[in-house]
């Protein structure tokens, strides 16, 4: 489960990780050296894994699934819907999101809009 991402563009280059004793996001400027807290939200739940996917990042909570366009500085809710169980991991498979979810395995082609079962 990937709790850290390396996030890069034209022109910035940052590390964004998970602390889960505090269940805050952290972003690094500095290849890891200081850490500074980028996101947290008691009503996203409990940050659980990340993913950097076509230029956003994804995040996995015990809520649902959450998108930042803005290297997660802010999300917003992507999927919530409690009959494909919590999400619990995300891979990026070229063309398709994978989910492992704690009721199975689904697969999404529009970066996590609507799923389905794998």
């Amino acid at each position: 489960m990937p709790q850290l991402i390396t996030i890069s563009d034209n022109s910035h280059k940052c590390i964004l990780r998970i602390n889960k004793v505090k269940n805050v996001l952290e972003v690094s400027e500095t290849d890891g050296r200081i850490w500074s807290s980028r996101f947290t939200s008691q009503s996203c739940g409990t940050f659980v894994d990340l993913l950097y996917y076509n230029g956003k990042v994804f995040a996995c909570t015990n809520k649902g699934l959450y998108i930042s366009t803005n290297q997660g500085k802010t999300f917003s809710s992507r999927y919530i819907n409690a009959a494909m169980g919590v999400f619990l991991t995300l891979q990026d498979c070229g063309k398709e999101l994978l989910a492992t979810t704690s009721k199975g395995l689904y697969w999404s082609v529009n970066e996590g809009i609507t799923w389905s079962r794998r």
